[in-house]
């Protein structure tokens, strides 16, 4: 843990904040569908194309029930029209490595994980899809999903802001308005400055380069039907072969980076993501890469505060934000630079740390950074691989998508997420002082409890039990290719990964088969709308309330006392559910590492 890597923590942490009013008033304007922007004049006419075509008037807004069909209906569409480009890219263009159908299992994993702002990638995408695929098929959701994210997050501010009302906007021209004034504006600029970096953005095949030294290596023998032969003993067949060349990548890689960042999609364009030199090529894209992750979410603590007339309760949530961010990180970097002393038994100079799975680029302080803000939004994306951290480096990823991914978030998701939390700590505060819970000036009743935590409770549910179902199963067995504690933090990762919509992985996990297509495609869809429709419910009902004016026995909802209580609400209630887990997995790894006398 060094002073270069503390001055970055702080130049990150400092741009963070100065940038989150400028966004959040941006915001404020983009979500009022009456606000004016700057980009107004080119953008008006087609706005209201868009309207027509749609046959919405943005004037007419819908009740809660109204606005979660809207989103549910238009998220449908979206995963049957990528399911079927993905079936069918072999007929379709932009396929110049003439790149074969999508299997039906994994056409469906990736079609609801993109839906779902998972993103989450049972393949190689550099030797699974086309152009197409990537550009139409996947980079419309990157778009999409984000903004959905963003559009709930504003129905439950505005349910949050308004009194003795029907009605939290509407679905259609959020989806719009965010689309024309928010993510595609400043995603034109972003691909732009990553070009300048040296990311590829073109049409042309792939290359072929001949090795300087050819290396052998073993390979799966198969049939003429494609399939591994295997011998008497059922073990795979191998036979070496002799790699001479290397192809390398080529494609509209920079425009669909720039949307998977902004949007805490985190989809990769290549398999190695974020550590591949085409996808993150200097270390100033590293920077700018981490900084958009969490640009967004970050303004919409601002635009809530603007919403609800109190800003001060706005920068009470983002500090409660940045203080679990701050622990998390300096966890992770500390467990990364302490190293395994297992290996400095033999030989290893601590002070290298663990460089396992890093890319020497960006070291330690840096994929420790990459790793916690990806996981601390629902982004995804990774420049180094989580599967080689320290058993505590990558229990800090984990605990945070097990947390709901409310540290900032993803676009949305993480404000909603919070707000959740918000209400479950004001009435937990009120049971504490004897006290009606209000927030903002509204009671805080039992339905509205119970929409957040059931919100919460499926979450839990949705990681556990799948997680349970996994490693009793034989499926499930089947894609370790490590045992003990650290294969179940392998798919307890996984499923918390799914239900989470983050997307990475501890990618030791073999999950391209049927059954964790499919396993991990119905948790992603829990995930995402069981959680969305109670959050769109409670908006409904906090849009009825009337506001009443503070008085000597509200609780105040600012202040350090109100984040640090936001603080403890979300570690209790989000965090002791997965303890048991959690000790089972990376704990007893731990003790494993640095006691040789343990025994599992």
């Amino acid at each position: 843990m060094d002073r270069f890597g503390w001055m970055q923590l702080g130049v990150f942490l400092g741009i963070l904040l100065l940038l989150t009013k400028p966004v959040g008033l941006y915001l404020y304007r983009v979500l009022d569908a009456e606000g004016k922007t700057f980009l107004d004049k080119g953008l008006k006419p087609v706005e209201r194309f868009f309207y027509r075509l749609l046959a919405v008037d943005p004037k007419a807004e819908q009740d809660w029930k109204r606005y979660t069909l809207s989103l549910l209906a238009f998220s449908l569409v979206g995963v049957v029209f990528t399911y079927t480009v993905l079936r069918l890219q072999h007929l379709l263009p932009l396929n110049p490595q003439r790149l074969g159908p999508v299997s039906g299992h994994l056409a469906f994993n990736t079609a609801v994980s993109f839906a779902t702002n998972t993103n989450w990638q049972s393949y190689g995408g550099e030797s699974t899809l086309s152009y197409f695929s990537q550009m139409v098929g996947l980079a419309f959701h990157n778009f999409a999903s984000a903004a959905a994210g963003i559009a709930v997050a504003a129905a439950l501010v505005r349910g949050v802001a308004r009194q003795t009302a029907k009605t939290i906007g509407n679905f259609w021209v959020d989806l719009v308005r965010i689309h024309l004034y928010l993510l595609l504006p400043i995603c034109l600029i972003y691909a732009v400055f990553l070009v300048s970096q040296g990311m590829i953005q073109n049409f042309k095949p792939y290359e072929t380069a001949r090795l300087v030294e050819p290396m052998s290596v073993e390979v799966p023998t198969v049939d003429a039907q494609g399939q591994p032969v295997k011998d008497g003993k059922g073990n795979p067949v191998t036979e070496r072969q002799v790699v001479d060349t290397q192809t390398i990548v080529q494609g509209p890689m920079a425009s669909q980076v720039a949307i998977k960042m902004l949007g805490t999609n985190g989809g990769g364009y290549v398999n190695a993501n974020a550590s591949h030199p085409y996808e993150n090529p200097s270390p100033l894209s590293n920077f700018f890469q981490i900084l958009s992750i969490f640009l967004i979410p970050s303004g919409l603590t601002y635009y809530l505060g603007r919403m609800t007339r109190n800003q001060r309760h706005g920068w009470a949530v983002w500090g409660a934000m940045a203080v679990l961010f701050l622990a998390g990180m300096l966890l992770c970097w500390w467990a990364e630079s302490a190293g395994n002393p297992r290996l400095h038994a033999l030989g290893v100079d601590p002070a290298y740390g663990n460089m396992e799975g890093k890319e020497v680029r960006f070291g330690i302080f840096n994929s420790a950074l990459f790793a916690t803000v990806t996981t601390d939004a629902s982004c995804g994306a990774v420049n180094s691989m989580h599967d080689s951290f320290t058993p505590l480096g990558g229990m800090v990823p984990l605990i945070n998508i097990q947390l709901g991914e409310v540290v900032f978030g993803g676009v949305g998701a993480g404000l909603y997420g919070m707000l959740v939390f918000v209400v479950l700590t004001v009435f937990l505060a009120g049971l504490m002082v004897g006290r009606t819970p209000e927030y903002l000036g509204k009671k805080i009743e039992s339905y509205d409890v119970k929409v957040s935590a059931l919100a919460v409770l499926l979450l839990i549910f949705d990681i556990m039990c799948f997680t349970a179902w996994a490693v009793v199963s034989r499926w499930g067995l089947a894609g370790l290719n490590n045992a003990g504690p650290h294969g179940f933090s392998e798919i307890l990762y996984a499923f918390s990964s799914g239900a989470g919509n983050n997307g990475s992985a501890f990618a030791g996990l073999a999950a391209g088969s049927a059954w964790y297509d499919t396993t991990l495609g119905l948790a992603m869809l829990i995930g995402r709308f069981f959680f969305i429709v109670p959050v769109l419910a409670l908006a409904g009902n906090l849009a009825k309330k009337k506001i009443v004016p503070e008085s000597g026995g509200s609780f105040p909802v600012s202040g350090m006392t109100f984040s640090l209580l936001l603080v403890g609400t979300v570690l209790i209630v989000g965090l002791l559910s997965f303890f048991p887990a959690l000790s089972l997995g990376p704990v007893v790894e731990h003790f494993l590492m640095v006691h040789s006398n343990v025994v599992f």
